[in-house]
């Protein structure tokens, strides 16, 4: 078991708003005002230092990730093997083609055994390129290789030190994303030290750094930092261009590191939708962002070897549907509120409809089944039916995939995070849905406009779009806790918008009665001050605690399994075991595998199940040839599997396998009536006995207090 031990050690204020709100100098007529004197250099003065922050706060949390990192692995100190043993699962996976780049004996080689992998899956050549998102370890890998780095920087260093580099990206786009919403950077640098003081709850990158999310995320924030300034009003047409770009680019750089990322945008394709329906948004920017999205996602579907699965996504699906809709309801927009809810009701389900048709038609067309497994997961875990296989449950059964801990909302709390996100939240939406009411009431309401402008604010799109994303990844992340990251880091930004914004104060005061502007700008500028003093005298000092506690390192059972593997076994021997551990011995030795923790396959899941019938109840003889047909020489049984006790009974592994096989499960509890008992003990237990139907098919070659290693006969 991996852990970390202690280590032993011998060795001012602003006078007014940085940025002009977008209305402040715009006349009726919608015609631009010029700049009052002296306000154009204001603005650039503003801009300069607001820009040195973002860009300080940045960098200072790229080196605060990687000095926690440092301090609690001693990463410089420790040998290159438990390095790599630290990269974790499928995080192991990745770094190990960053690695196989680098030692191939030019990029041309290396690119080719990508393309023609015969050592990732046994018995079977894949394209890497096409299955997994790793342009990002090939890219870095080539940049490596051209610049004069080999003799300054180890290969290992390059690659992490560009992770936590986009740390520094992530929280710049967060702060820019803040800034552009309230117009002060004061707003920016609130949520940059939100986003620090509940860096367990925003980030996991110091301790998972090859995950995709950490490639992917700071992608996402700028393309969402471009999006809040495409959707600002009295946009130049080069400037509108230039922000289509950047949201292009960012959208694009964002779908080629994440597997993930069709999902992720099609919930933003969602809020898009749900904001065009009740004109929140310019419409004509919206079906940029539909083409934008489809345009990005088809360029990385070319460039994964038309990957079958980026073709079925739902994401393509919707927005094509939404496309088609629009076309065939060309009046949609028009006419009263009863008129507008009743043809809002049929697009919605004409939308639907078509998304599920040409999804469907797309599925049967490519024979595509590899994201079944997810739709399998999704109908579980929100109770549309008990299900007994095994690819769901496996999902069902893990802490990251259920639902998020109440304990985060009292971590958040502390920083008084939620409870701003809390107050922002319920104000914005009042008005959000005052102002979606007058839109879909149509202009004939006067009285009732008139009588409610005393009372509320006019949202603009690019806060009405911050709502629903804030809202839709919100439920995304108390469904699912994996999630979480894409909704804090949002909270952070909504948060601290919501409390330096002017429209905010403006709408509170003027409830209260107590409206004036001096007053406005005093509150907007003092609140947030008095927040950011709170946050830096409560936190500083448990981060400077923090960033001085030093440990190391320490894995020895599985640092001498690897230093084992590597010098009593061929380079062409194949190892079947957990998904978890072969990631790390593909990495570590090199050697061929029969598994590994990429699942987004159908086939690998179902070689993954007969790969893992190693601790169900099976014949020595059934398990032997199961193993074989992958050609495995050497499969490694591990005991915190085989006596697992981390899950409770019923999300053990071995219950997941003795349920999928009809048996019934060990230890006391309820069985469903139609399950059997197993006619074999439990083969990862029984094989330790060294009985003779066992050893006729399996010699165990090591051994230590974790890990059992068994050779295969090759007789049969």
């Amino acid at each position: 078991m991996t852990t970390v031990r202690q280590r032993r050690v011998g060795k001012g204020t602003e006078a007014s708003e940085d940025q002009p709100s977008e209305e402040t100098n715009v006349k009726p007529d919608g015609k631009i005002l010029p700049d009052p004197p002296g306000g154009k250099l204001w603005s650039i003065l503003s801009i300069t230092v607001g820009g040195i922050v973002a860009i300080s706060l940045g960098l200072l949390t790229s080196v605060y990730v990687a000095t926690l990192h440092e301090n609690d692995l001693w990463f410089s100190n420790i040998k290159e093997v438990e390095r790599e043993i630290s990269f974790r699962t499928e995080c192991g996976l990745y770094y190990s083609y960053y690695k196989q780049m680098i030692q191939a004996a030019s990029i041309q080689q290396g690119l080719h055994g990508l393309v023609y992998d015969n050592k990732t899956e046994s018995v079977r050549t894949i394209n890497i390129l096409e299955r997994m998102n790793v342009y990002q370890e090939v890219f870095l890998s080539i940049l490596y290789r051209i610049l004069p780095l080999q003799q300054y920087l180890e290969p290992v260093y390059f690659y992490i030190y560009t992770l936590f580099g986009l740390q520094a990206v992530y929280v710049i786009a967060l702060y820019v994303t803040s800034w552009l919403l309230s117009g002060t950077w004061l707003s920016g640098l609130l949520a940059a030290c939100w986003y620090i003081t509940n860096r367990v709850d925003t980030t996991r990158v110091e301790f998972t750094i090859p995950l995709r999310e950490n490639w992917a995320l700071p992608f996402f924030a700028v393309q969402i930092a471009a999006i809040t300034y495409l959707l600002r009003t009295h946009l130049q047409p080069a400037q509108e261009r230039l922000t289509l770009m950047a949201v292009f680019i960012a959208t694009f750089l964002f779908s080629l590191t994440w597997q993930f990322n069709q999902f992720m945008m099609l919930i933003q394709a969602l809020a898009l939708f749900i904001l065009d329906c009740l004109d929140m948004l310019p419409t004509a920017k919206v079906t940029w962002l539909y083409i934008i999205q489809i345009s990005g996602l088809l360029l990385v579907c070319v460039l994964q070897f038309f990957n079958s699965m980026i073709l079925g996504s739902l994401l393509i699906s919707f927005n094509v549907s939404v496309l088609i809709a629009r076309t065939i309801q060309k009046n949609l927009k028009k006419g009263g509120l009863l008129n507008r809810l009743g043809k809002l009701v049929l697009h919605v389900l004409l939308v639907l409809c078509l998304t599920l048709l040409i999804n469907k038609f797309i599925k049967k067309i490519l024979n595509l089944e590899s994201d079944e497994h997810i739709f399998k997961f999704l109908k579980a875990k929100f109770g549309f039916g008990a299900t007994r296989d095994f690819d769901a449950n496996l999902y069902l059964c893990e802490e990251a995939f259920g639902l998020l801990p109440l304990n985060t909302f009292s971590r958040l709390s502390s920083t008084l995070l939620f409870y701003v996100y809390g107050f922002v939240l319920f104000l914005l939406t009042v008005a959000a849905v005052i102002v979606a009411f007058r839109n879909l009431s149509g202009s004939n309401q006067v009285h009732f406009k008139e009588k409610m402008e005393d009372y509320t604010v006019t949202l603009k799109p690019d806060a009405a779009y911050s709502l629903v994303h804030t809202v839709l990844f919100g439920f995304l992340a108390l469904s699912t806790m994996r999630m979480k990251y894409l909704w804090t880091s949002h909270m952070c930004v909504f948060a601290s918008f919501g409390l330096c914004s002017t429209e905010v104060w403006k709408l509170i005061l003027k409830c209260l009665h107590l409206y004036t502007s001096q007053r406005t700008q005093v509150i907007k500028y003092s609140i947030p001050i008095i927040t950011l003093l709170y946050i830096s005298f409560k936190f500083w000092p448990g981060i400077m605690d923090e960033l001085s506690e030093l440990r190391e390192f320490y894995d020895p059972d599985t640092v001498e399994l690897m230093n084992w593997i590597k010098s009593n076994t061929p380079n062409t021997a194949v190892f079947a075991g957990s998904m978890q551990l072969l990631a790390g011995v593909k990495l570590c030795t090199g050697r061929t595998l029969t598994n590994h923790p990429h699942y987004e396959d159908k086939n690998l899941r179902e070689r993954t199940k007969q790969i893992y019938q190693i601790y169900a109840k099976r014949s020595p003889g059934e398990v032997h040839g199961i193993l074989r047909s992958f050609g495995t020489d050497y499969v490694i049984l591990e005991d915190s599997i085989c006596y697992e006790r981390r899950h409770s009974r019923g999300c053990r592994l071995r219950d997941l396998l003795d349920v999928a096989n009809g048996h019934i499960m060990d230890g006391l509890g309820e069985n469903e009536p139609d399950l059997k008992p197993s006619l074999y003990p439990r083969f990862c237990e029984e094989i330790k006995k060294n009985l003779p139907s066992y050893t006729m098919h399996f010699t165990r070659v090591f051994q230590n207090k974790t890990f059992h290693v068994y050779k295969l006969a090759k007789h049969k």
